[in-house]
């Protein structure tokens, strides 16, 4: 019998570990979509209030894997700053769930879409540097988070989108009313308020049919609406 206990005990280990070990650790690769639950306080709150992210979590900031010159994997985020390449580790660390792990998930393109990838990143590397766009106007040469994206996209697909555009809405769906900081904000800038034009949100792209979620870092917050 104890050879026995220790036979089987010397399998049971072996199978735990080899499955422990088989299991791959998850890599980014460049393509990816990096979906992040951004705490940046009410405008954050408002942009997450009015789109509802997949699996009805909140999404209020996007970035896209790219390599730098030195082959290095960045998030590419169009910031107020302009659109620049960020550390992972910067990216990942901005905002922390419970258990201090990143509120952010990776989609990636299904395979039929993968082809798409270089002709992208080459039209983001073409807007490097570009400023902010403050207006969320989609015709004009500055570029928001998921506005960079899904015209990168846009245009590796023969200008036909991946990514579907909906009418932007700054109304918050309990009052029926402007959220007070959107007023406020296009008050500053004495620019109308874009509602109803077309536009995107992280939310909206994160249930994109040409993605797969492949990864959670952490746990997103969820929706309350």
């Amino acid at each position: 019998m104890k050879r026995l206990f220790t036979t089987l005990t010397f399998v049971t280990l072996t199978l735990v570990l080899y499955t422990c070990n088989s299991t791959p650790e998850f890599k980014l690769q460049e393509g990816d979509i990096v979906f992040q639950d951004a705490d940046c306080g009410p405008f954050c709150d408002a942009i997450e209030a009015v789109t509802q992210g997949v699996n009805g979590y909140n999404f209020s900031h996007v970035g896209l894997v790219m390599k730098d010159k030195n082959g290095d994997l960045k998030v590419m985020e169009a910031v107020s700053k302009g659109v620049l390449l960020t550390p992972l580790n910067d990216f990942l660390s901005r905002s922390l769930d419970s258990l201090h792990q990143p509120k952010v998930i990776v989609g990636r393109l299904k395979p039929e879409y993968t082809h798409l990838i270089p002709d992208a990143v080459a039209f983001i590397n073409s807007k490097m540097n570009a400023k902010y766009d403050s207006y969320f106007d989609i015709n004009n040469d500055r570029y928001y988070c998921s506005e960079l994206i899904h015209l990168a996209f846009k245009a590796a697909n023969n200008n036909l989108p991946v990514f579907k555009v909906y009418p932007m809405t700054f109304i918050a769906p309990d009052t029926k009313k402007t959220y007070a900081i959107w007023e406020t904000y296009f008050s500053d800038l004495n620019y109308s308020i874009p509602e109803g034009q077309p536009g995107l949100n992280p939310g909206g792209m994160s249930r994109s049919p040409y993605l797969n979620i492949v990864h959670h870092y952490g746990t997103p917050t969820t929706s309350k609406h």
